[in-house]
């Protein structure tokens, strides 16, 4: 990850190898066999994960496709294990501490999940108590697959950090991405008042369409071209480090600009010194996902289950862009490296 001085984290030579103990049963995964392309991720089979105290055993149904996990395969983020995926939908397989009942429906997040532990790319995972949560919801897995990371850092990002009210002025900034657009959804549904960036005008119609009355064309010096600079009251900065300082700049005193995304780049905010560079009277505010399930930021807090009802009544339109069987992993990394689902990418098991 990278972060907003200093160098940039040590990065892996390889993936991490987490491996069971023998046990007799085996379960289908995707493994990264190295560093690369499209061609080092790889079906096999491994031992299936065995229950601990503390800690769920998840028979996978969906997982969403993820930036972070492009990064891992391609080497380029702090850690990452042998098996990818930080998030899944599943039912619970066994959980010795009975913090869920076996045969729940849960959601899973983070946790290590992809980075210190095998993640979701598998028929089963285990991970943390902490960042697992049931999913009370009739949707099709294809669907709730595509809400744990995006809508929970999305709700998170919105309602903890930027405390985002009805009648705000928001701007959101990399909105065409998956969160972006989860996060345009949210704001919309909240009442607040939405600009949305993006790279081209071609996208303009797409965020209009998810409820934004408000497009402008991303630019590193957004806060010189923009009527309301110095009136907004919160920034939802995706594209990252390269943008964040001229997020602050446009903000209202009082306001926030909350940065949780590098759509732009992994490198580091240059020589940054905030007595030189900040604006007086606001705020700067950070979230990385990979929190989550820490003291603070339970994943069971965040309500994605009244989310995923928000779906089904109709109130949210959370579809996945695009669908992909398991054996599909290879062409689900290449669309979304490619940028051209325009949305959010799940897989569903066979």
């Amino acid at each position: 990850m990278a972060t907003t001085s200093g160098a940039a984290p040590t990065l892996p030579t390889s993936p991490a190898v987490v491996r069971e103990q023998p046990g007799g049963d085996t379960m289908r995964a995707i493994i990264l066999t190295g560093f690369g392309g499209l061609d080092r991720l790889v079906h096999t089979e491994i031992p299936k994960p065995l229950p601990k105290a503390g800690e769920v055993v998840i028979e996978v149904k969906g997982f969403g496709i993820n930036h972070a996990e492009i990064h891992m395969r391609r080497g380029e983020w702090a850690e990452a294990a042998e098996v990818s995926g930080i998030e899944c939908v599943g039912i619970v397989d066994s959980c010795p501490g009975g913090e869920f009942p076996v045969g729940a429906k849960v959601a899973a997040l983070m946790g290590g999940l992809g980075r210190t532990i095998n993640g979701s790319y598998a028929e089963y995972t285990r991970v943390r108590a902490a960042n697992v949560t049931l999913m009370e919801s009739d949707l099709p897995w294809s669907q709730l697959a595509a809400l744990p990371e995006t809508y929970a850092t999305s709700w998170t990002c919105l309602f903890r950090n930027l405390k985002l009210t009805s009648g705000q002025t928001l701007v959101i900034r990399g909105a065409t991405s998956a969160l972006g657009q989860a996060a345009l959804k949210m704001a919309d549904i909240t009442g607040a008042n939405i600009i949305a960036t993006a790279r081209s005008e071609k996208r303009f119609p797409l965020l209009q369409r998810l409820g934004a009355p408000r497009v402008e064309v991303e630019r590193p010096d957004l806060a010189a071209h923009i009527a309301e600079a110095k009136q907004i009251d919160a920034v939802l900065d995706l594209v990252g480090n390269s943008t964040i300082l001229d997020s602050l700049d446009m903000l209202r005193v009082g306001g926030t600009a909350c940065l949780a995304g590098w759509l732009g780049g992994l490198d580091p905010i240059g020589d940054f010194n905030p007595l030189a560079r900040m604006p007086s009277g606001v705020s700067f505010s950070f979230f990385a996902s990979p929190v989550f399930g820490n003291p603070g930021f339970e994943v069971s807090d965040i309500p994605l289950s009244e989310i995923a009802r928000e779906v089904a009544d109709g109130t949210l339109d959370a579809k996945p862009a695009r669908v992909f069987s398991f054996d599909d992993i290879r062409e689900a990394h290449r669309v979304a490296e490619s940028g051209e689902a325009g949305g959010k990418i799940v897989v569903v098991m066979d």
